[in-house]
């Protein structure tokens, strides 16, 4: 009984610090993840892999209590809560999926949670994803170099986990040597603001006005990307306001706001020119919660920005901004799997990462989210543009 404890301790230790190090907001170090099937596969009963899945998924996801309580202004405890219920998903999958057979079932089942993670329903809260690592250990190599990392995920939940594991190394070390970020998009710009809490809520034409002078101030014939919100909600005023703004220049400007509608409201990316403006982009995966809520719609109070964000889960996955095809990710996107392997089929021209991170204020989360999109960039060797909001 003490051995098995002990047992139990020690899968449970490294299970987290996988975890915690291999999601700690550094690109290069996402392929410590990769250590998780292993740790799972080595569970010899059901209970120890719930035990070795919750650590994981809790260290990796550490910031969100924090994170939570920044945004409501509240105490850490309602985010505790969100946390303790956001990693129930990823063990109820884990604890289902394993078994104690011998031979290719367990790594089988791996491969099956894996899946399961990464696609909707329980894809919604698919974060910490270890084959994420794809673009850190397989630079360039697009689908092949995703199918390579699930080969190398199975293989270290069977018995020639050594074998997988000196390997995955030499690859991380070899890439880590190696490693160049992702390329930039010529003639594009991100802009990385510090406006906190005020950006996106101070409704003032003062502040728009400052928006635009900071557009007009790039160079001829830039594309700017502005953060997640920017704007605040758009209306045709503040659309005229902004095409008015940028008249007698050869810029345009992809920034976020939110589009009310008769059932909630879309997080949108929209597009801005001398000539004219649109909605470019709607939001597939909005954080659920505190945006995406749709039980309010099932028990009738769906009016207004009342009824939440609306999730367009497969809807443009990639937009065009003149000659270029855009994959456009919004915030929590770039924690999920499915938004950004659906937008990578239609083979983009470039990610474009946005966010409104204020709220993440003493995490690691926006250093997350940067990782993932570089990871994921590397990975189909595609310019990656972020804008950030913190």
């Amino acid at each position: 009984m003490r051995r098995e404890l002990f047992r139990t301790g020690v899968l449970v230790a490294l299970s987290a610090c996988a975890g915690w190090i291999g999601w700690s907001g550094h690109v290069l170090l996402l392929p410590v993840a990769a250590a998780f099937p292993q740790l799972w596969s080595l569970a010899r009963t059901r209970l120890q892999a719930s035990a070795v899945s919750g650590a994981y998924f809790l260290a990796a996801s550490r910031g969100l209590p924090q994170g939570v309580a920044n945004f409501y202004g509240q105490d850490i405890w309602p985010g505790l809560l969100l946390w303790l219920v956001a990693s129930t998903a990823f063990v109820a999958v884990h604890s289902v999926l394993w078994t104690d057979c011998n031979g290719w079932q367990k790594p089988l089942r791996y491969m099956a949670a894996c899946v399961t993670m990464a696609i909707p329903p329980f894809g919604i809260l698919g974060w910490a994803h270890p084959i994420t690592a794809a673009g850190v250990l397989f630079p360039g190599w697009g689908w092949w170099g995703l199918g390579a990392m699930a080969a190398g995920l199975v293989v270290m939940a069977t018995l020639y986990r050594p074998a997988a594991t000196i390997v995955m190394i030499g690859l991380w070390l070899w890439s880590a040597a190696q490693w160049t970020p992702p390329i930039l998009l010529a003639s594009w710009a991100g802009v990385d603001l510090e406006m906190g809490a005020s950006l996106g809520r101070e409704a003032s034409l003062q502040r728009q006005q400052d928006l635009i002078d900071f557009a007009r101030a790039q160079p001829p014939g830039t594309t700017i990307v502005l953060p997640e919100s920017a704007l605040g909600f758009w209306t045709p005023t503040v659309g005229r306001f902004w095409q008015n703004g940028l008249t007698g220049t050869d810029i345009t400007v992809i920034v976020g706001a939110a589009r009310i509608n008769g059932r909630g409201y879309d997080n949108v990316l929209v597009t801005i020119s001398a000539e004219g403006n649109e909605v470019l982009y709607r939001e597939r995966m909005p954080v659920p919660g505190s945006m995406w809520q749709p039980w309010r719609s099932w028990m009738g109070d769906g009016s207004g920005s009342e009824g939440g964000a609306r999730a367009h889960f497969f809807a443009n996955p990639v937009v065009d901004v003149g000659n270029t095809k855009v994959a456009p990710l919004i915030c929590y996107e770039q924690l999920l799997i499915w938004p950004v392997l659906q937008s990578a089929f239609h083979r983009p021209d470039a990610i474009v990462a946005v966010g409104n991170g204020w709220w993440t204020a003493g995490t690691s989360i926006i250093d997350i989210q940067r990782a993932s999109s570089a990871a994921w960039a590397r990975l189909f060797d595609l310019p990656l543009v972020i804008s950030f909001n913190s």
